[in-house]
C-alpha cells in the first residue's frame, strides 16, 4: 500500500510554491488504477478515466502511462487527451446537451462517440449510416449515488435515452443502418453498494440481444472512496469477480465475447490530491472559533457545493492540544468548508490541508471575487514537480476587452 504524503512533505510543498496550492501523488493513482486492473482481470475489461475529475495535461500523461483509456464529456477534452498521447479509439467522447457540430468534431478526430440522445441518434444514423460505430447512452431509471445532485441515472435525469424508448432507438437503428458497437449506463457517484452495478449489468445485457454487433457494455463508475476515517471504499474485488462470471454467462448464452467498460474518475485521483491553505486570521465570536484562509469556495467548491466532506488537518501543529474550529473562506459569501471540526491547535500562519482534493477540487475553480486560481504540483518518485502555475493578476485580464 501507497503510504500517504506526510505533514513535512506537504509544509515543504507550500514553503517552496506557495499557496494555496493543490498537491497530487502520483504513485496513490498507479495503486488506484492497478487496484481496478488487478479485480476485473477475469474477464477482459477496460478502463477510461473519466478526466473531469482532473484535466491537467500531466495527469492524463501519467493515466496514459499506466495503461488508461479516456472518457471526454467535451471536445476540449478530447483535444487535451489526444495532445497527452492518447490514440482516436481509446478515447470515449459522452457529451450531453452539446450542438451536433460537436458530435461532428469528434468524429473527424476518430473518437469512440457515446450517443445519449434520441434526437442526436437520428441525425448521426441519417449522416453515417452504419459507417461510423456509435456507443448508445441508456438512462436504466436506477437511483444511486451519494447525493442527489450526483445520481445521473433516474427517471428526472437529463442523462441518457430512457430504457422506455428502447423501441424508438431500434426504429432508428433499422431505417438508418447505424452500427451499434456499444451500450452505456452511468448510474451516479459515491456508489456503496456493488449490486447497483450488477442490476444495470442485468438490465444491459436483457437489451444487448437487440444488437447484433455489440462490443462492449459500459457500466460507467461512481466507485466510492473513502473521505472520512472510518468511510469503506467500493468492494471493487468482490465486484470484478461477480461481473467475469455474469459476462461470462452471457457469452456462454449468447456465444459471442462481450467486453466491459468502466469509466473511473474519482476513485483514481480523489485521495492522489491534497489541498494544502494558509491560516490568516483566528477569530472568536460569541457562537465559534472560526478559522479563515486564504481560500475559499472559488478554489474548492465541493463542500459548499454538495455539502461533501474533506477531512482537514493542521501540518504546522500536528501535536498540539486538539480544539473545535470552523474553517472558512476569504469569499465574499457564506463560504464554510467545516463547522465544528476539531484540529490541532491552529495559529495564524499555520498550513491546514484537505485531504481527498485531486478529484473536482481545482478542476471546478473559479476566479470569483477577482481571486487567482492556485498552483498544481505533482510528487513523483519523490519529487516534487510543478505542473500549473498560478494565475497572476495578468490573468483576470487576458481576455477582456477594454
Amino acid at each position: 500500500m501507497i503510504h500517504p504524503l506526510n505533514n513535512s512533505q506537504l509544509v515543504a510543498v507550500a514553503n517552496e510554491f506557495g499557496s494555496p496550492i493543490y498537491v497530487y501523488h502520483a504513485e496513490k493513482i498507479e495503486e488506484q488504477y492497478n487496484k481496478l486492473t488487478t479485480a476485473f482481470s477475469n474477464h477482459p475489461t477496460r478502463f477510461y478515466y473519466a478526466c473531469k475529475a482532473l484535466t491537467n495535461i500531466n495527469i492524463l500523461k501519467h493515466l496514459k502511462s499506466l495503461g488508461a483509456g479516456l472518457d471526454c464529456v467535451s471536445i476540449n477534452e478530447v483535444k487535451l487527451g489526444l495532445m497527452a498521447g492518447f490514440e482516436p479509439n481509446e478515447i470515449l467522447f459522452t457529451p450531453n446537451c452539446v450542438d451536433f457540430n460537436e458530435i461532428l468534431e469528434g468524429v473527424e478526430l476518430g473518437i469512440n462517440i457515446n450517443i445519449d440522445n434520441i434526437s442526436i441518434l437520428e441525425q448521426f444514423g441519417n449522416k453515417f449510416g452504419n459507417t461510423y460505430p456509435v456507443c448508445i447512452r441508456i438512462n436504466p431509471h436506477i437511483v444511486a449515488g451519494g447525493n442527489y445532485k450526483i445520481s445521473t441515472g433516474h427517471i428526472d435525469s437529463k442523462f441518457g435515452i430512457s430504457i422506455h424508448q428502447l423501441r424508438h432507438i431500434e426504429r432508428i437503428v433499422k431505417t438508418t443502418g447505424l452500427h451499434v458497437k456499444g451500450l452505456h449506463m452511468h448510474t451516479g457517484s459515491e456508489i456503496k453498494d456493488i449490486d447497483v452495478f450488477l442490476q444495470g449489468l442485468d438490465v444491459m445485457f436483457g437489451i444487448a440481444s437487440h444488437f447484433e454487433a455489440l462490443d462492449f457494455i459500459d457500466l460507467g463508475s461512481g466507485f466510492k472512496v473513502p473521505y472520512k476515517e472510518d468511510d469503506q471504499e467500493t468492494d471493487v474485488t468482490t465486484l470484478g469477480t461477480k461481473v467475469a462470471m455474469a459476462a461470462k454467462e452471457f457469452e456462454k448464452e449468447n456465444k459471442r465475447p462481450i467486453e466491459i467498460w468502466f469509466e473511473p474518475g474519482k476513485f483514481l485521483v480523489s485521495e492522489c490530491g491534497y489541498f494544502i491553505v494558509k491560516a490568516n486570521i483566528i477569530k472568536q465570536t460569541t457562537a465559534t472559533v472560526f478559522v479563515g484562509v486564504n481560500s475559499g469556495f472559488n478554489h474548492l467548491i465541493r463542500p459548499m457545493f454538495y455539502d461533501s466532506y474533506h477531512r482537514i488537518a493542521n501540518i504546522s501543529n500536528p501535536e498540539g492540544p486538539q480544539r473545535i474550529y470552523t474553517v472558512v473562506g476569504n469569499i465574499c459569501e457564506t463560504d464554510t468548508f467545516a463547522w465544528d471540526r476539531v484540529l490541532n491547535e491552529v495559529s495564524e500562519g499555520d498550513y491546514l490541508v484537505f485531504y481527498n482534493a485531486g478529484a473536482y477540487g481545482f478542476e471546478m475553480s473559479s476566479n470569483f471575487n477577482s481571486r487567482l486560481k492556485p498552483a498544481e504540483v505533482m510528487i513523483k518518485d519523490g519529487a516534487a514537480r510543478l505542473i500549473r502555475k498560478p494565475d497572476q493578476f495578468e490573468d483576470l485580464l487576458r481576455n477582456q476587452v477594454i
